[in-house]
């Protein structure tokens, strides 16, 4: 499946994969680009049997960033393009191309190699784990052109890069590496094969109990921004409902039997 020549879709035991492919550009975010990434989230959304999905970027990069060309077009943000619409749920559409795989209800595993500049690096913050090529050319790189991080970068970036090193990286645009990403915490893992290694840790997770993955992933996204009570009923509220639940029981017995589980998706 493609969207917009700029995006193709496949889906493989219960993996998806998310490919930019727009090689040529260096996967470059222009308007076809934010449309068809966006289109691809939303319609993995309510994709039955999906269970973890893997993003990353054809020919030698992720993602470079901004299309710088599509700046000079000074009308493409006004009216009912402002920024300031919500055109999806909380975001615009350019913070939606990061946040939609956050907002995905199974996780999403990022295979980051080439360069990950300014919103590229923003569109790879927003799934939930990022393996990362040593090698790999990242940077904050808004400032730079006179702009701030306006992709969702803010609110991605709490709680995985320290106050202060993100305001560094930030006034400063300066690269960094895949290598160093781990330290500052913009990787989960630095690994010389990402995409090798997302599959690996896809299928693995492919292999768990759909309804208990989700139930986590639907945690793990609220609970930064609740109080110690709130976390505590919404622990026992998604627990009780896993609780002798098709899956839950399947998880048991397969652990007993020593066999692979058969899990109902949802």
């Amino acid at each position: 499946m493609r969207f917009n020549d700029r995006v193709s879709l496949t889906i493989e035991d219960h993996v998806a994969h998310v490919l930019l492919d727009r090689a040529d550009k260096m996967n470059a975010l222009d308007d076809a680009m934010f449309e068809a990434i966006v289109a691809a989230g939303q319609h993995l959304h309510d994709e039955r049997g999906v269970r973890a999905v893997v993003l990353s970027g054809a020919g030698r990069a992720f993602c470079a960033g901004i299309d710088l060309s599509s700046l000079g077009n000074t009308s493409r943000w006004e009216g009912e393009n402002s920024l300031l619409n919500r055109t999806h749920g909380n975001a615009n559409r350019p913070q939606q191309a990061a946040m939609v795989w956050r907002k995905l209800p199974m996780p999403v595993i990022a295979a980051v190699h080439g360069v990950a500049f300014g919103g590229g690096l923003q569109v790879a913050s927003g799934p939930d784990i990022r393996i990362v090529h040593p090698a790999t050319r990242m940077a904050v790189m808004e400032v730079k052109w006179g702009l701030v991080p306006d992709m969702a970068g803010f609110a991605l970036w709490k709680g995985n890069v320290r106050d202060d090193v993100l305001r560094e990286l930030i006034y400063t645009h300066r690269e960094f590496t895949g290598a160093e990403a781990h330290a500052l915490g913009f990787a989960t893992h630095v690994d010389e094969y990402p995409l090798e290694k997302a599959f690996a840790l896809a299928r693995e997770i492919a292999g768990k109990s759909p309804t208990a993955v989700r139930g986590s992933k639907s945690l793990c996204n609220r609970a930064p921004d609740m109080s110690v009570d709130q976390v505590l009923i919404a622990e026992s509220v998604a627990q009780q409902e896993l609780m002798y639940s098709k899956n839950q029981l399947e998880s048991v017995r397969a652990g007993m039997e020593k066999r692979a589980p058969e899990f109902v998706d949802p």
